[in-house]
């Protein structure tokens, strides 16, 4: 379980944040995982409560924007959405894919006090 490790270091990001804007609370927390990330959200979240606790983030509502993979297709040059690498493309078929969108996780926003 990776997600442990990365919800220590959503905190770190955080508390760096917290000393470079001089806010001293966090109360919301929005991430955004990309579907081709292999990050389980499920997991991120019963972590960061964990890895929350007497930090600057303690308490902090966790909000996840799951995003789509995105793909180049170079046989019907389109950007295609897909659901897991190696798939084929949902427009022609081809598995000549390039994945271009949907491996990142971030932290997109966070709500201060």
């Amino acid at each position: 379980m990776h997600e442990m490790a990365l919800c220590e270091g959503i905190i770190g990001i955080v508390e760096e944040e917290a000393r470079n804007r001089s806010f001293s609370r966090v109360k919301a927390v929005c991430l955004e995982i990309g579907a081709l990330s292999h990050v389980a959200p499920e997991a991120i979240k019963f972590c960061f409560e964990a890895v929350a606790v007497r930090t600057i983030a303690q308490g902090a509502r966790l909000e996840i924007i799951a995003t789509p993979g995105i793909a180049w297709c170079m046989a019907c040059s389109k950007s295609v959405e897909i659901k897991q690498r190696y798939e084929p493309c949902p427009s022609c078929g081809s598995h000549q894919l390039q994945v271009t969108g949907g491996e990142e996780m971030r932290v997109n926003k966070l709500e201060v006090a």
